[in-house]
């Protein structure tokens, strides 16, 4: 399954912040929900972004209280 059948599904089955308007925002955060955690390095390979479009999407989300840093991975905030 490719990472946009992935996220579209999984879209389906979760609810997505009314804040979240951005694409990056909700792919990313759709994309730590469904992977139950991801490192920088998986987000990138995954959604094909550059690291230095990640981090503000990451900042963002995590001032939001929509995604927490736990180690070296980003979950979705319980």
């Amino acid at each position: 399954m490719s990472t946009t059948q992935m996220i579209t599904r999984a879209a389906d089955r979760f609810d997505l912040p009314d804040d979240l308007t951005a694409a990056d925002s909700k792919l990313v955060y759709l994309f730590v929900a469904v992977s139950d955690g991801a490192t920088v390095d998986d987000l990138q390979a995954a959604l094909d972004m550059k690291k230095i479009s990640l981090f503000p999407v990451l900042d963002t989300l995590s001032e939001r209280g929509l995604i927490d840093r736990v180690d070296d991975e980003y979950v979705a905030a319980s």
